[in-house]
Protein backbone atom coordinates (compact mmCIF):
# COMPACT_ATOMS: atom_id res chain seq x y z
CA UNK A 1 0.00 0.00 0.00
CA UNK A 2 2.92 2.34 0.77
CA UNK A 3 4.38 1.91 -2.70
CA UNK A 4 0.99 2.48 -4.33
CA UNK A 5 0.40 5.67 -2.35
CA UNK A 6 3.89 6.94 -3.23
CA UNK A 7 3.23 6.20 -6.88
CA UNK A 8 -0.12 8.00 -6.76
CA UNK A 9 1.52 11.02 -5.11
CA UNK A 10 4.23 11.09 -7.79
CA UNK A 11 1.60 10.83 -10.54
CA UNK A 12 -0.33 13.74 -9.01
CA UNK A 13 2.82 15.90 -8.90
CA UNK A 14 3.84 15.01 -12.47
CA UNK A 15 0.32 15.50 -13.83
CA UNK A 16 0.06 18.91 -12.15
CA UNK A 17 3.05 20.13 -14.15
CA UNK A 18 2.91 21.12 -17.79
CA UNK A 19 5.18 19.44 -20.34
CA UNK A 20 7.54 22.40 -20.56
CA UNK A 21 7.83 22.53 -16.76
CA UNK A 22 8.77 18.85 -16.63
CA UNK A 23 11.31 19.36 -19.41
CA UNK A 24 12.70 22.42 -17.60
CA UNK A 25 13.12 20.43 -14.38
CA UNK A 26 14.96 17.65 -16.21
CA UNK A 27 17.11 20.22 -18.05
CA UNK A 28 18.06 21.91 -14.76
CA UNK A 29 18.80 18.53 -13.21
CA UNK A 30 21.01 17.56 -16.16
CA UNK A 31 22.76 20.95 -16.03
CA UNK A 32 23.42 20.52 -12.29
CA UNK A 33 24.93 17.08 -12.88
CA UNK A 34 27.15 18.44 -15.67
CA UNK A 35 28.36 21.33 -13.48
CA UNK A 36 29.02 18.93 -10.59
CA UNK A 37 31.06 16.60 -12.83
CA UNK A 38 33.11 19.48 -14.25
CA UNK A 39 33.77 20.97 -10.80
CA UNK A 40 34.79 17.60 -9.36
CA UNK A 41 37.12 16.91 -12.29
CA UNK A 42 38.64 20.38 -12.02
CA UNK A 43 39.33 19.83 -8.32
CA UNK A 44 41.15 16.60 -9.23
CA UNK A 45 43.16 18.46 -11.88
CA UNK A 46 44.14 21.20 -9.42
CA UNK A 47 45.19 18.62 -6.83
CA UNK A 48 47.28 16.77 -9.42
CA UNK A 49 48.93 20.01 -10.62
CA UNK A 50 49.72 20.92 -7.01
CA UNK A 51 51.46 17.59 -6.46
CA UNK A 52 53.41 17.95 -9.69
CA UNK A 53 54.54 21.43 -8.62
CA UNK A 54 55.73 19.99 -5.32
CA UNK A 55 57.71 17.37 -7.24
CA UNK A 56 59.29 20.12 -9.39
CA UNK A 57 60.17 22.15 -6.29
CA UNK A 58 61.84 19.10 -4.76
CA UNK A 59 63.70 18.50 -8.01
CA UNK A 60 64.79 22.16 -8.09
CA UNK A 61 66.03 21.93 -4.48
CA UNK A 62 68.07 18.83 -5.22
CA UNK A 63 69.41 20.48 -8.39
CA UNK A 64 70.37 23.54 -6.34
CA UNK A 65 72.30 21.40 -3.87
CA UNK A 66 73.91 19.49 -6.71
CA UNK A 67 75.08 22.67 -8.47
CA UNK A 68 76.40 24.00 -5.17
CA UNK A 69 78.29 20.75 -4.67
CA UNK A 70 79.76 20.97 -8.16
CA UNK A 71 81.16 24.43 -7.35
CA UNK A 72 82.38 23.32 -3.92
CA UNK A 73 85.15 20.68 -3.68
CA UNK A 74 83.69 17.47 -2.21
CA UNK A 75 84.15 13.73 -2.44
CA UNK A 76 83.06 11.82 -5.53
CA UNK A 77 80.93 9.60 -3.28
CA UNK A 78 78.73 12.54 -2.23
CA UNK A 79 78.37 13.57 -5.84
CA UNK A 80 77.33 10.06 -6.84
CA UNK A 81 74.75 10.01 -4.03
CA UNK A 82 73.20 13.26 -5.27
CA UNK A 83 73.11 12.02 -8.86
CA UNK A 84 71.47 8.80 -7.66
CA UNK A 85 68.93 10.80 -5.62
CA UNK A 86 68.06 12.97 -8.64
CA UNK A 87 67.55 9.87 -10.77
CA UNK A 88 65.28 8.33 -8.15
CA UNK A 89 63.15 11.49 -7.98
CA UNK A 90 62.84 11.47 -11.75
CA UNK A 91 61.80 7.83 -11.90
CA UNK A 92 59.40 7.90 -8.94
CA UNK A 93 57.72 11.33 -9.10
CA UNK A 94 58.22 13.05 -12.45
CA UNK A 95 56.48 11.89 -15.61
CA UNK A 96 56.12 15.29 -17.29
CA UNK A 97 58.59 17.50 -19.26
CA UNK A 98 61.21 19.53 -17.36
CA UNK A 99 64.03 21.71 -18.74
CA UNK A 100 66.82 23.23 -16.61
CA UNK A 101 68.29 26.51 -17.92
CA UNK A 102 70.75 29.22 -16.97
CA UNK A 103 69.43 32.30 -15.20
CA UNK A 104 68.90 33.98 -18.60
CA UNK A 105 66.70 31.13 -19.85
CA UNK A 106 69.30 29.48 -22.08
CA UNK A 107 69.11 25.68 -21.72
CA UNK A 108 71.98 23.72 -20.27
CA UNK A 109 73.94 21.36 -22.49
CA UNK A 110 74.00 18.48 -23.11
CA UNK A 111 70.25 18.77 -23.50
CA UNK A 112 69.61 15.10 -22.69
CA UNK A 113 71.19 15.49 -19.23
CA UNK A 114 69.37 18.71 -18.30
CA UNK A 115 65.86 17.85 -19.41
CA UNK A 116 63.33 15.19 -18.48
CA UNK A 117 60.67 13.36 -20.48
CA UNK A 118 61.67 14.96 -23.79
CA UNK A 119 62.41 12.54 -26.60
CA UNK A 120 65.42 13.23 -28.81
CA UNK A 121 65.80 11.14 -31.96
CA UNK A 122 69.27 9.53 -32.25
CA UNK A 123 69.88 11.13 -35.65
CA UNK A 124 69.14 14.68 -34.45
CA UNK A 125 71.98 17.22 -34.59
CA UNK A 126 72.80 19.56 -31.69
CA UNK A 127 71.14 22.45 -33.54
CA UNK A 128 67.97 20.40 -34.04
CA UNK A 129 67.97 19.38 -30.38
CA UNK A 130 68.41 23.00 -29.34
CA UNK A 131 65.55 24.12 -31.59
CA UNK A 132 63.33 21.43 -30.09
CA UNK A 133 64.17 22.46 -26.50
CA UNK A 134 63.70 26.19 -27.26
CA UNK A 135 60.28 25.47 -28.79
CA UNK A 136 59.26 23.48 -25.70
CA UNK A 137 60.54 26.25 -23.41
CA UNK A 138 58.33 28.81 -25.16
CA UNK A 139 55.27 26.68 -24.41
CA UNK A 140 56.41 26.12 -20.82
CA UNK A 141 56.79 29.87 -20.24
CA UNK A 142 53.11 30.41 -21.06
CA UNK A 143 51.97 27.58 -18.78
CA UNK A 144 53.69 27.95 -15.38
CA UNK A 145 56.23 30.23 -13.73
CA UNK A 146 59.66 28.55 -13.58
CA UNK A 147 61.14 27.44 -10.25
CA UNK A 148 64.22 29.55 -9.41
CA UNK A 149 67.46 27.88 -8.28
CA UNK A 150 69.69 30.15 -6.16
CA UNK A 151 73.14 29.93 -4.63
CA UNK A 152 74.02 30.48 -0.97
CA UNK A 153 73.91 34.24 -1.48
CA UNK A 154 70.40 34.11 -2.97
CA UNK A 155 71.56 34.84 -6.50
CA UNK A 156 69.57 33.10 -9.25
CA UNK A 157 71.87 30.66 -10.98
CA UNK A 158 69.36 28.49 -12.78
CA UNK A 159 65.69 28.07 -13.67
CA UNK A 160 63.56 24.92 -13.83
CA UNK A 161 60.84 25.12 -16.48
CA UNK A 162 58.08 22.55 -16.55
CA UNK A 163 54.60 21.76 -17.78
CA UNK A 164 51.96 19.39 -16.50
CA UNK A 165 51.61 15.71 -17.36
CA UNK A 166 49.45 14.30 -20.14
CA UNK A 167 47.10 12.98 -17.44
CA UNK A 168 46.13 16.55 -16.52
CA UNK A 169 45.10 17.28 -20.12
CA UNK A 170 43.10 14.06 -20.24
CA UNK A 171 41.32 14.91 -16.99
CA UNK A 172 40.54 18.42 -18.24
CA UNK A 173 38.94 17.18 -21.43
CA UNK A 174 37.38 14.03 -19.98
CA UNK A 175 34.15 15.61 -18.61
CA UNK A 176 33.47 17.41 -21.90
CA UNK A 177 34.05 14.26 -23.94
CA UNK A 178 31.91 12.26 -21.51
CA UNK A 179 29.15 14.90 -21.67
CA UNK A 180 29.21 14.84 -25.49
CA UNK A 181 28.99 11.03 -25.54
CA UNK A 182 26.20 10.99 -22.96
CA UNK A 183 24.39 13.79 -24.82
CA UNK A 184 24.56 11.82 -28.07
CA UNK A 185 23.13 8.74 -26.35
CA UNK A 186 20.45 10.84 -24.62
CA UNK A 187 19.45 12.47 -27.91
CA UNK A 188 19.31 9.10 -29.67
CA UNK A 189 17.34 7.66 -26.75
CA UNK A 190 14.99 10.65 -26.69
CA UNK A 191 14.34 10.41 -30.43
CA UNK A 192 13.81 6.65 -30.18
CA UNK A 193 11.53 7.05 -27.15
CA UNK A 194 9.48 9.77 -28.84
CA UNK A 195 9.21 7.71 -31.99
CA UNK A 196 8.16 4.65 -29.99
CA UNK A 197 5.70 6.70 -27.92
CA UNK A 198 4.22 8.35 -31.02
CA UNK A 199 3.87 4.95 -32.65
CA UNK A 200 2.23 3.56 -29.52
CA UNK A 201 -0.11 6.54 -29.26
CA UNK A 202 -0.99 6.15 -32.91
CA UNK A 203 -1.86 2.51 -32.30
CA UNK A 204 -3.91 3.47 -29.25
CA UNK A 205 -5.87 6.14 -31.16
CA UNK A 206 -6.51 3.83 -34.10
CA UNK A 207 -7.47 1.07 -31.69
CA UNK A 208 -9.75 3.39 -29.71
CA UNK A 209 -11.56 4.50 -32.86
CA UNK A 210 -12.01 0.92 -34.04
CA UNK A 211 -13.04 -0.23 -30.58
CA UNK A 212 -15.58 2.60 -30.39
CA UNK A 213 -16.93 1.71 -33.83
CA UNK A 214 -17.13 -1.96 -32.85
CA UNK A 215 -18.78 -1.24 -29.49
CA UNK A 216 -21.31 1.15 -31.02
CA UNK A 217 -21.97 -0.99 -34.07
CA UNK A 218 -23.94 -3.77 -32.39
CA UNK A 219 -26.55 -1.66 -30.54
CA UNK A 220 -26.87 0.74 -33.50
CA UNK A 221 -27.52 -2.16 -35.86
CA UNK A 222 -30.12 -3.46 -33.43
CA UNK A 223 -31.81 -0.06 -33.25
CA UNK A 224 -32.03 0.13 -37.05
CA UNK A 225 -33.57 -3.33 -37.08
CA UNK A 226 -36.08 -2.35 -34.39
CA UNK A 227 -37.06 0.73 -36.41
CA UNK A 228 -37.85 -1.47 -39.40
CA UNK A 229 -39.95 -3.73 -37.19
CA UNK A 230 -41.89 -0.73 -35.86
CA UNK A 231 -42.62 0.39 -39.43
CA UNK A 232 -44.19 -2.95 -40.24
CA UNK A 233 -45.92 -3.31 -36.84
CA UNK A 234 -47.40 0.15 -36.47
CA UNK A 235 -50.90 -1.31 -36.19
CA UNK A 236 -49.92 -3.77 -33.43
CA UNK A 237 -49.54 -1.88 -30.10
CA UNK A 238 -48.28 -4.97 -28.25
CA UNK A 239 -45.52 -5.57 -30.80
CA UNK A 240 -44.55 -1.89 -30.73
CA UNK A 241 -44.36 -1.99 -26.92
CA UNK A 242 -42.09 -5.05 -26.97
CA UNK A 243 -39.92 -3.46 -29.64
CA UNK A 244 -39.54 -0.19 -27.75
CA UNK A 245 -38.56 -2.19 -24.65
CA UNK A 246 -35.75 -3.82 -26.63
CA UNK A 247 -34.79 -0.45 -28.09
CA UNK A 248 -34.51 0.91 -24.56
CA UNK A 249 -31.99 -1.84 -23.72
CA UNK A 250 -29.89 -0.94 -26.75
CA UNK A 251 -30.02 2.74 -25.84
CA UNK A 252 -28.87 1.87 -22.31
CA UNK A 253 -26.04 -0.12 -23.88
CA UNK A 254 -25.06 2.91 -25.98
CA UNK A 255 -25.08 5.05 -22.86
CA UNK A 256 -22.85 2.52 -21.06
CA UNK A 257 -20.38 2.53 -23.97
CA UNK A 258 -20.28 6.34 -24.06
CA UNK A 259 -19.74 6.43 -20.28
CA UNK A 260 -16.85 3.97 -20.51
CA UNK A 261 -15.01 5.91 -23.20
CA UNK A 262 -15.58 9.22 -21.42
CA UNK A 263 -13.85 7.87 -18.30
CA UNK A 264 -10.68 6.82 -20.14
CA UNK A 265 -8.11 9.55 -19.50
CA UNK A 266 -10.01 11.12 -16.60
CA UNK A 267 -10.17 10.23 -12.91
CA UNK A 268 -13.20 7.96 -12.63
CA UNK A 269 -15.26 7.84 -9.45
CA UNK A 270 -15.10 4.60 -7.48
CA UNK A 271 -17.58 3.04 -5.12
CA UNK A 272 -17.49 0.13 -2.72
CA UNK A 273 -19.30 -2.73 -4.46
CA UNK A 274 -19.85 -6.44 -4.10
CA UNK A 275 -17.51 -7.86 -6.75
CA UNK A 276 -19.36 -11.16 -6.87
CA UNK A 277 -22.62 -9.51 -7.95
CA UNK A 278 -20.85 -7.21 -10.43
CA UNK A 279 -18.99 -10.10 -12.07
CA UNK A 280 -22.14 -12.25 -12.11
CA UNK A 281 -24.08 -9.50 -13.92
CA UNK A 282 -21.36 -9.28 -16.57
CA UNK A 283 -21.37 -13.07 -16.97
CA UNK A 284 -25.16 -13.07 -17.35
CA UNK A 285 -24.91 -10.40 -20.07
CA UNK A 286 -22.19 -12.39 -21.81
CA UNK A 287 -24.17 -15.63 -21.61
CA UNK A 288 -26.70 -14.05 -23.99
CA UNK A 289 -24.00 -13.09 -26.49
CA UNK A 290 -22.11 -16.41 -26.57
CA UNK A 291 -24.59 -18.24 -28.85
CA UNK A 292 -23.90 -15.65 -31.58
CA UNK A 293 -20.29 -16.89 -31.78
CA UNK A 294 -21.48 -20.25 -33.12
CA UNK A 295 -19.94 -22.14 -30.22
CA UNK A 296 -21.24 -23.85 -27.13
CA UNK A 297 -19.27 -22.11 -24.41
CA UNK A 298 -20.16 -22.37 -20.74
CA UNK A 299 -19.13 -19.77 -18.16
CA UNK A 300 -18.56 -21.56 -14.84
CA UNK A 301 -18.51 -19.26 -11.79
CA UNK A 302 -17.11 -19.75 -8.32
CA UNK A 303 -17.74 -16.41 -6.65
CA UNK A 304 -17.69 -15.16 -3.06
CA UNK A 305 -20.41 -12.73 -1.87
CA UNK A 306 -18.19 -11.50 0.98
CA UNK A 307 -15.65 -9.73 -1.24
CA UNK A 308 -16.00 -5.96 -1.61
CA UNK A 309 -13.66 -3.50 -3.34
CA UNK A 310 -13.55 0.14 -4.43
CA UNK A 311 -14.02 0.07 -8.20
CA UNK A 312 -15.54 2.05 -11.01
CA UNK A 313 -18.43 -0.20 -12.02
CA UNK A 314 -18.46 0.70 -15.73
CA UNK A 315 -14.71 0.34 -16.27
CA UNK A 316 -14.29 -2.79 -14.14
CA UNK A 317 -17.21 -4.45 -15.94
CA UNK A 318 -15.45 -3.57 -19.21
CA UNK A 319 -12.33 -5.41 -18.03
CA UNK A 320 -14.29 -8.56 -17.17
CA UNK A 321 -16.10 -8.35 -20.54
CA UNK A 322 -12.78 -8.13 -22.39
CA UNK A 323 -11.33 -11.11 -20.54
CA UNK A 324 -14.45 -13.20 -21.21
CA UNK A 325 -14.42 -12.12 -24.86
CA UNK A 326 -10.73 -13.05 -25.21
CA UNK A 327 -11.38 -16.39 -23.56
CA UNK A 328 -14.31 -17.14 -25.87
CA UNK A 329 -12.31 -16.20 -28.99
CA UNK A 330 -9.36 -18.32 -27.82
CA UNK A 331 -11.57 -21.43 -27.82
CA UNK A 332 -11.28 -22.80 -31.35
CA UNK A 333 -13.36 -25.92 -30.75
CA UNK A 334 -17.15 -25.98 -31.05
CA UNK A 335 -17.46 -26.13 -27.29
CA UNK A 336 -15.42 -25.12 -24.27
CA UNK A 337 -15.47 -23.60 -20.81
CA UNK A 338 -14.51 -20.33 -19.21
CA UNK A 339 -13.93 -20.50 -15.45
CA UNK A 340 -14.10 -17.39 -13.32
CA UNK A 341 -13.34 -17.71 -9.62
CA UNK A 342 -12.21 -15.56 -6.69
CA UNK A 343 -9.74 -15.93 -3.83
CA UNK A 344 -8.51 -13.73 -0.98
CA UNK A 345 -5.13 -13.91 0.78
CA UNK A 346 -4.03 -12.83 4.30
CA UNK A 347 -2.51 -9.63 2.87
CA UNK A 348 -6.01 -8.32 2.11
CA UNK A 349 -5.72 -8.91 -1.62
CA UNK A 350 -8.59 -10.10 -3.79
CA UNK A 351 -7.64 -12.39 -6.66
CA UNK A 352 -9.98 -12.84 -9.62
CA UNK A 353 -9.01 -15.57 -12.08
CA UNK A 354 -10.43 -15.98 -15.59
CA UNK A 355 -9.40 -19.29 -17.11
CA UNK A 356 -10.30 -20.61 -20.56
CA UNK A 357 -9.83 -23.94 -22.31
CA UNK A 358 -8.60 -22.27 -25.48
CA UNK A 359 -5.44 -22.52 -27.55
CA UNK A 360 -3.12 -20.90 -24.99
CA UNK A 361 -0.07 -18.76 -25.71
CA UNK A 362 3.64 -19.13 -26.31
CA UNK A 363 6.09 -17.34 -23.95
CA UNK A 364 6.68 -14.72 -26.67
CA UNK A 365 2.96 -13.95 -26.98
CA UNK A 366 2.67 -13.83 -23.20
CA UNK A 367 5.28 -11.03 -23.05
CA UNK A 368 3.53 -8.98 -25.76
CA UNK A 369 -0.13 -9.55 -24.94
CA UNK A 370 -0.62 -6.25 -23.04
CA UNK A 371 1.22 -4.06 -25.58
CA UNK A 372 -0.99 -1.49 -27.37
CA UNK A 373 -1.61 -2.52 -30.96
CA UNK A 374 -0.62 -6.15 -30.43
CA UNK A 375 -3.21 -8.71 -31.50
CA UNK A 376 -3.17 -12.38 -32.41
CA UNK A 377 -6.27 -11.93 -34.57
CA UNK A 378 -5.91 -11.14 -38.27
CA UNK A 379 -8.20 -8.11 -38.09
CA UNK A 380 -7.74 -7.32 -34.43
CA UNK A 381 -6.53 -3.92 -33.25
CA UNK A 382 -4.90 -5.07 -30.01
CA UNK A 383 -6.50 -2.59 -27.65
CA UNK A 384 -8.67 -4.66 -25.31
CA UNK A 385 -5.99 -6.07 -23.01
CA UNK A 386 -3.91 -2.88 -23.00
CA UNK A 387 -7.03 -1.00 -21.86
CA UNK A 388 -7.63 -3.67 -19.21
CA UNK A 389 -4.10 -3.14 -17.91
CA UNK A 390 -4.53 0.61 -17.74
CA UNK A 391 -7.94 0.38 -16.05
CA UNK A 392 -6.75 -2.07 -13.38
CA UNK A 393 -3.29 -0.66 -12.68
CA UNK A 394 -3.79 3.10 -13.08
CA UNK A 395 -7.39 3.52 -11.96
CA UNK A 396 -7.74 0.73 -9.38
CA UNK A 397 -4.18 0.40 -7.96
CA UNK A 398 -4.24 -3.28 -8.82
CA UNK A 399 -2.45 -5.71 -11.11
CA UNK A 400 -3.44 -7.79 -14.10
CA UNK A 401 -1.23 -10.44 -15.64
CA UNK A 402 -1.15 -13.86 -17.27
CA UNK A 403 -0.87 -16.31 -14.38
CA UNK A 404 -0.31 -19.37 -16.52
CA UNK A 405 -0.62 -20.40 -20.14
CA UNK A 406 0.57 -23.12 -22.45
CA UNK A 407 -0.09 -23.78 -26.13
CA UNK A 408 -3.08 -26.11 -26.38
CA UNK A 409 -3.78 -25.93 -22.63
CA UNK A 410 -5.60 -22.62 -22.26
CA UNK A 411 -4.79 -19.39 -20.43
CA UNK A 412 -5.45 -18.03 -16.95
CA UNK A 413 -5.59 -14.27 -16.38
CA UNK A 414 -5.29 -12.92 -12.84
CA UNK A 415 -6.51 -9.63 -11.38
CA UNK A 416 -5.30 -8.37 -7.99
CA UNK A 417 -7.28 -5.74 -6.09
CA UNK A 418 -7.09 -4.33 -2.55
CA UNK A 419 -9.79 -5.88 -0.34
CA UNK A 420 -12.33 -3.45 1.13
CA UNK A 421 -14.08 -4.80 4.20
Amino acid sequence: MGFSSDRRALNIIVNSLSKWQVKLIFALLAFSIIVAVIMFTQSLVEELIKREQQAVELFAKVTEDFLDMVETPTSSTDTDIYIFFIDEIQNAMINFPIVVTYENGEPYEPFEDWSLNIEFAPEMSIAEKRALVINILKKMETTYEPILVTDKDGKVISKVFYTHSALVDKLRFFPYIAIIIVAVFVIIGYISFNSSRDNEQSKVWVGMSKEAAHQLGTPLSSLLAWLEIIKFSADDPKSVLETTSEMEKDIQRLNTIATRFSKIGSTPEKENVNLSKLIDNVCNYFDKRLPHLGKKIEIIRSLDDRMFADVNVDLFAWVIENLLKNGAEAIEEKQGQIYIFMRVNPKKKIYIFVKDTGKGMTPKLKRQIFNPGFSTKRRGWGLGLSLCKRIIEEYHDGKIYVKETMPGKGTTFAIELPLKE
